[in-house]
């Protein structure tokens, strides 16, 4: 729920609607129900369980095969989530990969290549995955891997490109944990967090096909200024002669069971007269919320969806949600909007960045509440401490960990 606030009946009616528009949107994500109408028929051999909603996932599973051999790996927030008896559970580091993500992605690795001809796989992928589930080559250490993905965190990079690069240094990702279970038949069923559904990026694609080569990995590292702060290990990685990498045969079957598109289409059916955008949200922060300005003509409910990037440049405590709420609010204050509104961003998995939060929940006077509580929401934002000045203002959208994962959701009301 948002944090509390002081406000009118009116805005404090339009904070529960949009509330309301948001959590439609997280249970049309519900990884049970989605796995349950997507199960293979039949029995898998062995199930690995990756992501943030990875526990809903196996649940389901075992809730239709009974006890099978099973390696769930997930994030911490999911510690109390129930689990069905006798699945081996790694909780592991999120955004940034830790030793429980290297011991399960060793357990999985010797797991798969065990499986034999005739053997069935069943994979249960969702958002998060990727940093879940390290397995670096031989050379490669745990800490050089955490060192690339903060460095990518904090470059800007979307997903795409983040998940180009961490494939080239990773013995699961880009089609490798497909390719160890070989010559078993392996069936994936994919929970979407990423815009577009490209099932090679999501959680990496460790059951699809890689998305780039070495090269094309350097190429992005150098333009973005970061090939000089990669750790030697990483550089000698990516320095090697590409490779033709064989993308998983003919006995991967990969299924989609839900997407952030359904869940913004479950907020439009639960605010049938809201104007849903179609075009998802994705790009810079401060285009992102220049273009929910331009669309919110007038006054109405709109609705969008995706996931967009931040640059870090200073060192407060916030996440793109966050960020994007807190931007949102000062481009209302500066266009001169007197009419009562509300804006939603909040991350469907609970989580915004290394924080509590899912989101943020602002209106008209949130600004004033941050200034009385004696924070320069400019100053916070140039240190990207939405955080900090949410939290002041009782703008924090705080749902705990959902159990799910299809990236982010927006609602914009105006009277």
């Amino acid at each position: 729920m948002p944090s509390g606030t002081s406000c009118s009946p009116t805005v404090s009616a339009m904070r529960d609607e949009a509330f309301r528009l948001f959590e439609a949107g997280v249970i049309a994500a519900d990884p049970e129900s989605a796995v349950l109408k997507a199960l293979p028929d039949r029995r898998p051999d062995l199930i690995v369980a990756l992501g943030k909603a990875a526990p809903g996932m196996i649940r389901a599973a075992v809730a239709r095969f009974g006890p099978v051999p099973a390696i769930v790996i997930t994030h911490r927030e999911n510690e109390e989530a129930s689990l069905p008896p006798g699945v081996r559970l790694f909780l592991a580091g999120h955004p940034v990969p830790d030793e429980a993500g290297l011991a399960a992605g060793k357990a999985v690795l010797e797991a798969v290549s065990a499986l034999a001809a005739g053997q069935n796989l069943l994979v249960l992928v969702s958002g998060g995955g990727s940093a879940l589930l390290p397995a670096p080559p031989e050379g490669v250490t745990l800490a050089d891997k955490r060192k690339l993905n903060s460095l990518l965190l904090a470059s800007g990079a979307d997903i795409g490109e983040m998940n180009l690069i961490r494939q080239q240094v990773s013995l699961l990702k880009g089609g490798g944990l497909a390719r160890a279970a070989a010559p078993a038949d392996v069936v994936a069923l994919i929970l979407s967090d990423v815009v577009g559904d490209d099932l090679s990026v999501i959680a990496s694609g460790p059951t699809a096909a890689p998305v780039g080569t070495r090269s094309e990995a350097r190429q992005r590292l150098r333009a973005r200024g970061l090939w000089p702060d990669l750790p030697v290990a990483i550089r000698a990685c990516l320095e090697r002669e590409d490779q033709p990498i064989a993308a998983p045969s003919n006995h991967v079957d990969n299924r989609l069971v839900g997407s952030n598109t359904l869940s913004r289409e479950a907020m439009a059916r639960a605010a049938p007269k809201a104007v849903l955008s179609r075009e998802p949200l994705t790009g810079d922060l401060s285009e992102a919320a220049a273009r929910i300005m331009a669309e919110a003509d007038g006054s109405g409910v709109w609705l969008w969806g995706g996931e967009t990037t931040v640059r870090i440049r200073g060192a407060g405590k916030g996440g793109r949600n966050q960020e994007l709420a807190l931007r949102v609010a000062l481009l209302a204050e500066q266009a001169g909007w007197t009419d009562d509104w509300v804006f939603l961003s909040a991350g469907t998995d609970g989580r915004d960045g290394p924080t509590e939060a899912a989101g943020g929940l602002v209106d008209r006077e949130s600004l004033a509440r941050m200034r009385a509580a004696g924070i320069d929401p400019e100053e916070a934002l140039a240190r990207n401490d939405s955080n900090t000045a949410l939290a002041a203002s009782g703008d924090l959208v705080i749902t705990g960990a959902t159990g799910t994962n299809v990236a982010d959701l927006q609602v914009m009301i105006r009277a």
